[in-house]
């Protein structure tokens, strides 16, 4: 019996600790497991809530170059379309995923008018939406022509050193151009009015929308919780001729959506021509212009200040007797419009019109 216990001591021992052992190895790798999951989702999530910020600013980058990059597109096959004669056009494919392109009926408005002759000088007014006023320095004007989208109408008066009135039935709804003849019908003066409409080019940010608006080849910019800017102005220039004479220039951008454009991968669109117009070609005196934005109240004061910089700091100067360039017209601030000072030589002035319709 003494030899009896080691015995059952040692086969107790043989099968109660190998089952021991199996059960703690089980439990130490589940936990390891949860561990290493926990782990890797604690990891998981700092790195996102890290990240997230730079995510979300790439985003936003990519979709501000993608705007620029259409607005680019968009006012390159707008200048090839309305060079094209009327009725003719191109196609065009663009991504518009994340970027809605919208219209912006009648929003800038802008004012020409000159002498076309050196023998008298002649003022049309606006007196009412149906009343214009001829005020001719030397009394030799004689008829008007009231030309529209609609129509033209003429009509004759007498000679008079008071204002004229002259009632019309001409409706404007995108451009008025009014033509002073004296009694052999010669153009003395022209005035012309164009309403352009534009397009809206909306793109969804992080931390809100950036609208990039096309007017006119001028380019306004808004970023959220930001004013609007005008990154580029229309194009308007005075050009050095080689016989001494100076050119102003203006090419107006009249672009109108018909029906809406969507949204996709690739959206095609068709741009065609209305028909190029010309409103002034030719010597050109006491020209005086004027541009009403309607998009934003700050638009127009970045106009203005970016036409009269060179003038306002040649003023300051004290070197105005030697300036060419844009001048106010009377006001020194531009609220009376503006003009070109070219020291006495002579103005050329050419103002053409690009219509464009756009649609699916």
């Amino acid at each position: 019996m003494p030899k009896g216990v080691p015995t059952v001591n040692a086969h107790s021992s043989t099968v109660l600790r190998p089952s021991l052992r199996r059960e703690q190895r089980a439990v130490s790798e589940v936990l390891g497991v949860v561990m290493m999951l926990a782990m890797v989702i604690t990891i998981m999530g700092g790195v996102w809530v890290f990240l997230n910020p730079y995510i979300s600013d790439f985003e936003d980058n990519t979709n501000w170059n993608s705007a620029n990059g259409i607005a680019e597109r968009f006012q390159d096959r707008i200048d090839v379309a309305g060079s094209a004669p009327e009725g003719t056009g191109i196609r065009h494919t663009l991504a518009l995923q994340s970027t809605m392109i919208q219209p912006i009926e009648k929003v800038e408005t802008w004012t020409i008018a000159a002498d076309l002759t050196p023998y008298d000088a002649v003022t049309v007014r606006d007196a009412n939406s149906s009343t214009l006023g001829i005020l001719a320095m030397n009394e030799t004007a004689r008829s008007i022509s009231v030309e529209t989208e609609t129509g033209t109408e003429h009509y004759f008066f007498n000679s008079s050193r008071q204002e004229v009135l002259i009632t019309h039935t001409s409706s404007r709804q995108h451009w008025m151009s009014v033509t002073v003849f004296n009694a052999d019908g010669i153009a003395l003066h022209r005035s012309v009015s164009y309403i352009v409409s534009g397009i809206q080019i909306s793109t969804s940010l992080g931390l809100g929308e950036h609208q990039i608006a096309l007017m006119n080849e001028a380019r306004v910019e808004r970023f959220p919780n930001e004013p609007w800017r005008v990154t580029r102005f229309p194009n308007l220039e005075i050009d050095t001729l080689v016989n001494g004479e100076f050119r102003l220039s203006l090419v107006l951008n009249d672009v109108t959506i018909n029906g809406t454009l969507g949204s996709g991968n690739k959206v095609g669109m068709t741009m065609i021509s209305l028909g190029p117009m010309m409103l002034f070609t030719g010597h050109a005196y006491n020209v005086k212009f004027t541009v009403i934005n309607a998009l934003n109240d700050l638009v127009t004061p970045q106009y203005h200040d970016r036409m009269l910089d060179e003038y306002t700091l040649n003023r300051a100067s004290g070197t105005l007797d030697t300036y060419i360039g844009y001048a106010p017209f009377m006001r020194a601030s531009g609220a009376d419009g503006f003009t070109v000072e070219t020291q006495g030589a002579q103005l050329f002035l050419e103002v053409d019109v690009k219509r464009v319709e756009v649609s699916r």
